[in-house]
């Protein structure tokens, strides 16, 4: 039986039954858990805890590296952005790298460190639920493997599986997508030759 969820405008979802995790049996009575910040799902929600931070990763998955341009990419205000940042530097994520413009004083872009670049499978497996069940079956990108063209998919599995990095996914445009991104990207007849346009950046994070 399929029912429409509340919560979930776009989404038939399918309840199939009670699926939970088992524990093994000293596990079993969860009354005298303690209750606090063990939970390593908790530690990261409160690490990123806000939409903004999670799209600051989001962008540097796709290459983003410099203030201004995670502001228009993003969507979000210029203080929202740099306090993700701040927020992302102080947790080791990311990571600041000078770089300097001639005539200009030294900047920072912000790159991903390793702990950063852990995060690929949780940023493609919310992405890949997204697909599913919140773009009526036309989510507007789809991530292949670049050498093979093979779709990337997140699962979880106790058998060894080969690791893709980032830097080893193409992300193409989804030919059924119909959103603004279709229409836009459309009328661009080289998207591999387009240059990042420059942009200015303002302070340190990019505004004063």
């Amino acid at each position: 039986m399929r029912w429409k969820h509340a919560h979930l405008d776009n989404a038939s979802v399918s309840y199939t039954g009670c699926m939970a995790m088992n524990f093994e049996a000293r596990l079993r009575d969860r009354d005298p858990w303690p209750i606090g910040d063990e939970c390593s799902a908790g530690r990261v929600l409160d690490l990123l805890n806000t939409k903004t931070a999670f799209l600051v990763i989001r962008e540097c998955f796709y290459g983003t590296t410099r203030f201004d341009d995670f502001v228009a990419r993003i969507g979000a205000s210029a203080p929202a952005v740099s306090r993700a940042l701040t927020q992302l530097k102080a947790a080791q994520i990311v990571e600041p790298v000078p770089y300097r413009k001639p005539g200009s004083r030294a900047r920072d872009e912000y790159r991903l460190t390793k702990a950063g670049e852990d995060l690929l499978p949780v940023l493609l497996s919310l992405m890949q639920w997204g697909d599913t069940y919140l773009q009526e079956g036309r989510p507007p990108l789809s991530f292949v493997e670049a050498d093979t063209g093979r779709p990337i998919r997140v699962g979880v599995t106790a058998d060894p599986a080969p690791t893709t990095l980032s830097d080893g996914i193409e992300i193409r445009l989804n030919p059924a997508c119909r959103s603004p991104l279709a229409a836009a990207v459309g009328s661009i007849r080289e998207p591999h030759d387009t240059e990042r346009r420059p942009s200015e950046d303002h302070g340190e994070h990019g505004f004063e």
